[in-house]
């Protein structure tokens, strides 16, 4: 599913309240809940205008020290398209998390918002791996202005 609305309406289908009758609830989720959520990292999305218009690049993550880290390709659409050449104007991104359990139909979502910026290797958190191959030079941190997150469950 691309956002938490999407799921909701999955599983608001017909053929998912015959299990339960209540039906699945959303509920909204404190920042401290959401950060606590994608602290172990993992996959998320990154999203930005880029020059060509707009893009969402899957990365594997870190949250280090409040902020969320990656690493990616130097010269690639984050490194380009997220540079404003211009002294304290910063480009501000969405990134998100999702956990989907198929097989309970529940599942939460975590948006962040924030200004993006090229980690100096003198910031750089030594244990971001990158999982897909090839160089990876480039860190990003995003630094989370905007918390948000949703939860579904079924009552």
């Amino acid at each position: 599913m691309s956002n938490t609305g999407d799921l909701a309406r999955h599983l608001a289908r017909p053929e998912h309240a015959a299990e339960d009758p209540r039906g699945p609830e959303l509920r909204q989720l404190a920042p401290e809940e959401c950060m606590r959520l994608i602290a172990p990292g993992g996959i998320g999305r990154v999203a930005f205008a880029g020059f060509g218009g707009p893009m969402v690049l899957p990365v594997n993550y870190k949250v280090h020290n409040g902020v969320v880290v990656f690493r990616t390709r130097n010269g690639g659409a984050m490194d380009e398209d997220l540079r404003t050449g211009l002294e304290g104007v910063d480009f501000k991104i969405a990134f998100e998390v999702d956990h989907v359990d198929e097989a309970t139909r529940q599942g939460w979502s975590v948006l962040i918002r924030g200004p993006v910026h090229h980690l100096p290797h003198g910031e750089r958190p030594s244990d971001v791996e990158p999982w897909a191959g090839g160089e990876r030079d480039l860190y990003v941190r995003i630094r989370p202005q905007e918390i948000t997150g949703r939860r579904i469950v079924m009552l």
